[in-house]
């Protein structure tokens, strides 16, 4: 795992997860989408209401996932955790893996900062990669090309496989 992390957690609602996350992430909400909706409702007509009910409904909702996800995990066990931003869903798990024991870490930004890195990185990255293009009839072999350079650990992006491809410009490739 990078950054020598066990396990990326993400702690937003299954819907939020399901719509993107961290490539690796495992999905432990600690709030469902159904609660996230309620506390957020009262959060906006009292602030201080509306943290109480989140707190109680996160407590009990932590007790169960650590009963289920993390009573096998050894001491050594290091979690890297996130939310949306970084604050009080993921803030909240940290807390109590920590107290456990855990060396528990935030994703610093949350998930909305790790878009905006990702997406700053992609504006330059492209261009300090080194590109050769494999060109040839249907038929000339290229795929075997490319398998064997990614059998040599070779970066490739193989467009083609990609689109499913098979005889036609990434069109479709019938299986089997």
């Amino acid at each position: 795992h990078v950054g020598g992390y066990s396990v990326t957690i993400d702690v937003r609602t299954p819907a939020e997860w399901e719509e993107d996350h961290v490539p690796g992430s495992i999905n432990l909400p600690v709030l469902s989408h159904e609660q996230r909706h309620e506390v957020g409702l009262l959060h906006k007509a009292s602030a201080f209401e509306g943290r109480k009910l989140g707190a109680s409904l996160i407590s009990r909702n932590i007790g169960d996932i650590v009963e289920r996800e993390f009573m096998d995990k050894p001491r050594e066990y290091k979690p890297l955790v996130y939310c949306w931003r970084g604050g009080q869903r993921s803030g909240s798990l940290a807390t109590v893996l920590a107290a456990i024991g855990y060396r528990v870490s935030i994703l610093e930004g949350g998930y909305k900062g790790y878009r905006a890195t990702v997406g700053a990185a992609l504006l330059n990255l492209p261009s300090t990669f080194e590109w050769r293009v494999l060109t040839g009839p249907t038929g000339s072999g290229k795929t075997k090309i490319l398998i064997h350079f990614e059998a040599q650990e070779h970066q490739v992006l193989d467009l083609e496989g990609l689109a499913n491809h098979r005889g036609s410009v990434l069109g479709s490739r019938k299986e089997g």
